[in-house]
């Protein structure tokens, strides 16, 4: 690792890049500020984002050093379709993001997050348990973001891996704090950019620098035949189904993206997504590429840890010109995501905690809510910067949280387009995934005999659900019937017997059965409807001050009829 040494900055030109990239960031955010904050607007930016801001932002956020990284591990790992399967299914999910979003604006345009809807359609258990569900995955994420960060500053500087996360956690804050999501937005545009550019520059460079194509060559002994096969089974099952479903559930979950979804124009919905599939899809995939070369040139990543390969490959040969542009292009990639997860946070505890369930819709004080959320980023990134001293494996935290989140999909989106669906089949359903999620997941329960089959089978069942809920979105309730059915009866054949030993697939398909099964047979009796309608009016602006009296807020388990509102996914 000679070439890592020599490569190394000064502290002095480290601080001056952190300087000149965040510094920046700060003044634009600080040109948006206003002296008057408006709640809702630091939640959502007034639900009218433009196009290019938008496209920019979902871009942004979707791609994060973390992604990077973990695109680079899977090519280190499974060969050349490693990163496909990372990046080409991570940019199906944001295709797939879209008609499920249009729904979701159409029964909510004006609301601030998931969570806040599942008030106004279940109750007070629902939304907390999907608000709670996202506090956990949006800490994991800034955690990860800040891992990223202190291995690059202390991989290519004389600071310190812990000097490197304060750094960039402080950086994060200075100029998301203010300005909330307006902040992160405008931010965003800026960043991917500059992110889009300095790959199209940076990843050509290291690869005729590393002797590109005869380093393939010459190192396609160093793979085993499954790393060297592109439709390797092992890198499908271990990598590109468990992402497919753990991206799914980012999607629908995800309040990061849901707050995105709320702040665009509803009439741009579909353009934006489409535009931001094509650039993460590019950008993820072409950095990847660098863990197959390093996988190909027999390169040892610094420490054993596989975080480390983009770090390392970058400062083995990379001119120094280059390397500072590839270091603002991480700092910019992890902030970028770092600054949502602070704006998705603080939306959570303004609208959800605060605004829903301590004062209430009708006596939410705007100004209250502003501070509730500047006091959760800067407890937030105090919890992530602790966090971050485990050094956790990001590839394995990134498909944890999605199949987790698997729990939640079937629920979520049914609540969206099945008026029967009550807020106790919404608790039980996600609470008995969780219950069978957990003990497969981490194999806390022997998956031998009979047991294993009974895994298999609700695993297949996920493989319906996974690929119905993808085609429901685009072509309606009866193909997602005929193509859930079809993928049931496909794979049976094939993984009953043996999909229980890839508990990391196994455990997120579970979690999408379970929770559909049961959900689907505590609601389908069920006879009184929902009038969505309703939700429009539960939700809004907070800034308006008190809701009209028509539409009081929903109890706890509301069991009351309502008229029917739509048909049965």
């Amino acid at each position: 690792m000679e070439g890592l040494e020599t490569a190394r900055f000064s502290a002095l030109v480290v601080v001056g890049l952190l300087v000149l990239f965040y510094g920046g960031t700060f003044l634009i955010s600080a040109r948006i500020g206003k002296k008057e904050e408006n709640a809702d607007g630091y939640m959502t930016a007034g639900n009218s984002i433009g196009f290019g801001i938008s496209a920019a932002s979902m871009t942004a956020t979707w791609i994060w050093a973390s992604s990077m990284y973990a695109s680079a591990t899977s090519g280190y790992t499974y060969g050349i379709s490693g990163p496909i399967h990372y990046g080409l299914w991570g940019a199906l999910m944001i295709l797939f993001i879209y008609p499920f979003g249009k729904r979701i604006r159409q029964v909510a345009p004006k609301a601030h997050t998931l969570a806040e809807v599942m008030y106004a359609r279940h109750g007070r258990s629902s939304q907390l348990m999907l608000a709670g569900s996202n506090i956990v995955g949006s800490l994991i994420s800034l955690m990860s973001n800040f891992i990223a960060g202190g291995v690059l500053i202390s991989m290519l500087s004389p600071f310190t891996f812990t000097q490197g996360v304060f750094a960039v956690a402080a950086g994060v804050l200075l100029y998301t704090l203010w300005s909330g999501f307006r902040a992160s937005v405008l931010t965003d545009f800026v960043q991917v950019v500059a992110m889009l550019g300095a790959v199209a520059v940076i990843v050509p460079v290291i690869f005729f620098a590393a002797d590109f194509p005869a380093a393939f060559e010459t190192g396609a002994e160093r793979l085993t035949p499954e790393q060297g096969d592109f439709f390797s089974s092992t890198a499908f099952m271990e990598q590109g189904a468990p992402y497919i479903a753990a991206v799914l559930a980012y999607a629908i979950g995800n309040q990061t993206i849901a707050q995105r979804l709320f702040a665009v124009r509803q009439d741009l919905i579909k353009p934006t997504f489409v535009t931001a599939t094509v650039g993460y899809g590019a950008m993820v995939i072409g950095v990847g590429m660098l863990g197959v070369l390093a996988l190909y040139l027999g390169y040892e990543p610094t420490g054993g840890d596989v975080n480390n390969i983009i770090p390392g490959m970058a400062a083995e040969y990379l001119p120094p010109v280059l390397l500072a542009v590839f270091f603002i292009m991480i700092v910019g990639a992890l902030s970028s995501t770092a600054d949502s997860d602070l704006s998705a946070l603080s939306s959570i505890m303004m609208a959800d905690v605060y605004g829903q369930n301590v004062a209430g819709k009708d006596k939410a004080n705007p100004r209250t809510m502003l501070l509730v959320g500047r006091i959760t980023m800067v407890l937030a990134t105090a919890a992530a910067v602790a966090f971050a001293s485990l050094q956790l494996n990001i590839l394995d935290l990134l498909v944890f949280v999605g199949a987790l989140w698997g729990a939640l999909v079937f629920p979520v989106l049914a609540s969206f387009y099945w008026d029967k669906v009550s807020g106790k089949a919404f608790t039980t359903s996600v609470l008995a995934a969780l219950a069978v999620f957990l003990p497969v997941r981490f194999s806390w329960i022997p998956v031998d005999g009979a047991f294993g089959i009974v895994v298999d089978v609700l695993a297949v069942l996920g493989v319906g659900v996974v690929l119905g809920l993808m085609v429901f979105g685009f072509f309606g309730a009866r193909a997602a019937k005929v193509v859930g059915v079809a993928a049931v009866v496909v794979s049976a054949p094939f993984a009953l017997g043996s999909l229980h030993e890839y508990a990391t697939l196994c455990g997120s398909l579970v979690a999408y059965s379970v929770s559909t099964v049961v959900c689907w047979a505590m609601s389908v009796r069920r006879r009184e409807g929902f009038d969505f309608s309703v939700i429009a009016r539960r939700t809004g602006d907070f800034d308006q001050g008190p809701q009209s009296a028509e539409a009081p807020a929903p109890p706890d388990a509301p069991d009351a009829p309502e008229p029917a509102g739509t048909t049965t996914p």
